[in-house]
């Protein structure tokens, strides 16, 4: 059983490496497959590669059995039937044991995002020291070029072009594109590196925004900073990791910017991913509407 059980990990493991290696997954995305993958595998207690249909659908039963919600079970069937597809092209097996298993149907919801008081709110830090210029500076290029938490704290100072009034940000699939800074976000940007960053040195290191451990800041910490300050400022809207990046791209086509202009400094690869913002203003326009007009 055991010499059974370490053949499985060695299918993952190999697995993994190809994520890495010839998908160029990020390593949050890895992670999260190799997760689903090994609550998986405990739960069928075999061979991987004899797996049957009939097993993935008792395993699916399970997670709805616990609970778990539908937009995870979809992502479970995706990492599975993703691994699956793998093991035929290793030559593992020959056929997919997952092939005529669907997906939950699951509900387009539009993701939260912040009205401009809200977003002043959150920006709203008193620079005092070094945590509260790096927090402040960071929230400010956030919400300045609608970057990914995971593109924020893999910024380098070489990166950074304050002549310029640009940074670079390495996107999906190493993409990188060039995004402009505004004028409040350079000024405390600025301000962080010149006055407050050696402070959290500890090591020589190339990451622009630093722990108090002084190496790079982790997507958990920062987003655990932002809840928090989300609390404080009593602000009710829903927070993701995304909302400052919803929040940037709905105010900008507020604001009266193009779909194409948005879809660039997102990064998206698709205009068709860039158009839920236009549902997402109309939302927020009929909203102030409602909540404004005397006859609304």
């Amino acid at each position: 059983m055991n010499s059974e059980l370490k053949n499985e990990d060695r299918y993952i493991e190999s697995y993994k490496n190809y994520l890495k290696i010839d998908k160029n997954y990020s390593k949050n995305t890895i992670a999260s497959y190799h997760n689903d993958l090994y609550k998986f595998k405990n739960y069928v207690k075999g061979d991987l590669t004899k797996v049957t249909k009939d097993d993935i659908l008792k395993y699916i039963n399970s997670l709805k059995n616990n609970n778990i919600q539908d937009r995870s079970i979809a992502h479970n069937i995706t990492v599975i039937r993703e691994f699956y597809k793998y093991l035929i092209i290793d030559g593992e097996i020959t056929k997919s044991p997952i092939l005529g298993v669907k997906l939950p149907k699951l509900k387009k919801s539009l993701p939260s995002v912040l009205s401009i008081e809200d977003v002043n709110k959150i920006l709203d830090i008193n620079v005092t020291d070094k945590y509260s210029a790096r927090n402040k500076a960071m929230l400010e290029v956030m919400y300045a070029t609608g970057v990914r938490i995971s593109e924020l704290i893999n910024i380098k100072i070489k990166d950074v072009n304050l002549a310029n009034e640009t940074i670079i940000i390495m996107g999906k699939g190493s993409k990188e594109r060039i995004v402009p800074l505004g004028d409040y976000a350079l000024n405390y940007l600025k301000n962080y590196l010149e006055n407050y960053r050696y402070m959290l040195v500890k090591k020589p290191t190339d990451y622009l925004f630093l722990s108090s451990r002084g190496d790079k800041m982790s997507r958990q910490a920062f987003f655990k900073i932002i809840k928090q300050l989300a609390l404080e400022k009593n602000i009710q809207t829903n927070f993701s990791p995304h909302t400052l990046r919803h929040s940037f791209a709905t105010h900008l086509l507020m604001g009266g910017a193009d779909l194409r202009s948005i879809q660039e400094l997102l990064g998206h690869a698709s205009i068709s991913t860039t158009q839920i913002y236009t549902n997402i203003s109309n939302k927020v326009i009929d909203d102030n509407y409602k909540n404004s007009h005397p006859h609304a």
